[in-house]
């Protein structure tokens, strides 16, 4: 079964081969077919098709690709925001609280809660998320944590290395241990990613290595939360372990930018979290004009980051990390997919897969200029409207 949609205003392809950053075509048409896009274009040159969505002259760009969520977990962390709104800093401790309503969660209310997030991601223009574990840190919570997301994305990433459990208290390299000798080797097949949180307070750069070392032994990618909260060794670390991404890059210095623009590692900014714990931006006027790859992500948390809005992080990006809007959607889309190390997502052209918005909007730069404002009319995942 074919779909024609046609009357888009504008449609941002992010095919290079249509010209600039987002490969814009006004006046054009899609047509989709057993989940993929078939063909694109002017709407005037549009094929037959067996059915056709009129888009009414508004804005169509691929599905928001968010690579970094932390979706399964319990309970919530509403009073530790208003504290940190009343002053308090922001330390990575506060996980513990989350780590401990997620032991004592059921799978079935696990899976509802993501459910319910995945719904809201949805609602707002999201058709791929990367969900990890690491609210378990435990060989059996993090299995089925992974269980519980792999239910519902098969984008998954072992977050074995969050922070040190209660029970390993003053003792990071017994918890270290414990994951490389028996918590990758039980997860590993739920996974297509390790990760860890390399930062002061979670696990330093020898700690960081280890687990994602024994990871990639174990056949998963690498992934790093790194440069947070502190200048460290995360990014360095990343780029020679040739990680998919490292996530959050606030602090940097000239040799972390060097090492980034001449790697293929993906630098994915998290402005929602800093937004909410009032951290350092990340500069990404200068990555990107370093030539490193970005990306940008809503990184849903309960403690540092609870949204599932990419349109706020994208009007975030814009006003706050200086990123033009046609970089910042860029960033959200084929951004996301690259550090997903995926070429059919987040980009419109014959063979890609047919995740689109369509905006109530006539552009994109709308998604910017009217923040806070519902901009989604309606979303195709895989061909097929939801």
């Amino acid at each position: 079964m074919s779909l024609l949609i046609d009357n888009i205003g504008s449609l941002v392809t992010n095919d290079p081969s249509r010209g600039g950053l987002l490969g814009v075509i006004p006046d054009a048409a899609v047509v989709v077919e057993d989940g993929r896009v078939a063909w694109v274009g002017v709407g005037a040159d549009a094929p037959d098709a067996d059915e056709r969505l009129d888009a009414g002259g508004r804005a169509v760009l691929p599905g928001f690709v968010e690579s970094h969520s932390h979706l399964v977990f319990a309970g919530e962390r509403a009073e530790e925001f208003a504290a940190r709104m009343a002053g308090q800093k922001y330390a990575a401790g506060g996980i513990r609280s989350t780590l401990a309503a997620t032991r004592a969660a059921s799978d079935a209310e696990l899976s509802a809660n993501v459910a319910r997030l995945l719904d809201e991601y949805a609602k707002q223009g999201t058709t791929t998320v990367e969900i990890k574990s690491g609210y378990g840190q435990s060989v059996v919570d993090e299995r089925r944590s992974l269980d519980v997301a792999r239910s519902q994305s098969p984008f998954t990433t072992l977050l074995a290395a969050h922070v040190t459990p209660p029970e390993f208290a003053g003792r990071a390299d017994d918890y270290v241990a414990m994951v490389v000798d028996e918590m990758i080797p039980a997860c590993a097949p739920l996974a297509s990613w390790i990760d860890v949180f390399c930062e002061q307070g979670a696990f330093d750069a020898d700690q960081s290595r280890a687990v994602l070392t024994a990871g990639q032994a174990a056949g998963l990618g690498v992934r790093v939360h790194g440069n947070q909260l502190h200048q460290g060794p995360g990014i360095q670390l990343a780029v020679e372990l040739g990680a998919a991404s490292v996530d959050h890059v606030c602090h940097t210095d000239d040799s972390d930018i060097e090492a980034l623009a001449a790697s293929t590692t993906v630098a994915t900014l998290l402005p929602a979290a800093d937004f909410s714990t009032r951290n350092k931006y990340p500069d990404a006027r200068r990555l990107w004009d370093a030539g490193v790859t970005v990306a940008l992500g809503a990184d849903c948390n309960p403690g540092t980051s609870y949204t599932t809005s990419m349109p706020f992080v994208i009007a975030l990006a814009v006003r706050d990390l200086h990123l033009t809007p046609d970089e910042a959607v860029w960033a959200a889309t084929a951004g996301g997919a690259r550090a997903l190390q995926r070429d059919d997502l987040g980009v419109l052209r014959p063979g890609a897969t047919a995740d689109l918005v369509v905006l109530d909007a006539p552009s994109h730069l709308h998604l910017a200029y009217r923040p806070g404002v519902p901009m989604v009319h309606a979303v195709l995942k895989d061909g097929v409207l939801r």
